[in-house]
């Protein structure tokens, strides 16, 4: 399989860098394909512009680096975000890419008049997994905060939209756990991915 891969975070030797490393590894055991898009890397511009605004509204991004990627979205079976988790959500680049790359005409259309109901238009697309860290405790995050990333993109985007075989995999309280369990994190993210087959 060919799998893209939506990677945020500015710091190298953050957590987030190890489980890129990890499902990398796992990805590369299980001999698929990998296309790395790294968002901090590609000075990917996160601000929705009025020039893409109007984009939006005529279904024609406008953006080359977003045509760039709507072009190798294109070519995937499956998708990966990594991203850490500040203050509840994602942070700037990878909300800009939700925003900016999977609108009307990339990732999705309407199926009726009133342009409430949504169809997926990236049908290469056969399952999605989104790896988020946070160093708030689980509980307290789906107590006080309703789970607010799961919300916001695994059902606000990605199941609004009609994409189907959503996961998503929590790292909670990194900076408390031992580096042992942090180890032991990594060991069985690689031997997940490396199982992966839809």
């Amino acid at each position: 399989m060919r799998i893209a891969i939506v990677f945020n975070h500015p710091y190298e030797g953050s957590y987030c860098n190890a489980i890129l490393n990890a499902v990398t590894k796992g990805l590369q055991k299980a001999q698929h394909q990998i296309d790395l898009i790294y968002l901090d890397k590609d000075g990917f511009n996160p601000v929705m512009t009025s020039a893409d605004l109007k984009g939006f509204r005529d279904k024609k991004p406008v953006d080359p680096k977003v045509i760039e990627y709507k072009e190798r979205l294109e070519k995937a079976d499956h998708l990966i975000f990594i991203f850490p988790i500040w203050w509840e959500l994602m942070p700037a680049l990878t909300k800009g890419f939700i925003d900016k790359v999977l609108f009307p005409g990339v990732a999705y259309d309407y199926t009726n008049k009133t342009n409430t109901r949504m169809k997926p238009l990236l049908d290469n697309i056969k399952g999605l997994t989104m790896i988020t860290t946070m160093n708030t405790p689980n509980w307290l995050y789906w107590l006080l905060f309703g789970n607010a990333i799961k919300k916001a993109v695994i059902m606000g985007t990605f199941w609004k939209m009609g994409y189907k075989n959503r996961k998503w995999i929590s790292f909670n309280q990194v900076k408390a756990v031992t580096q042992e369990k942090r180890a032991t994190w990594l060991v069985n993210l690689e031997k997940r991915f490396a199982r992966l087959n839809g």
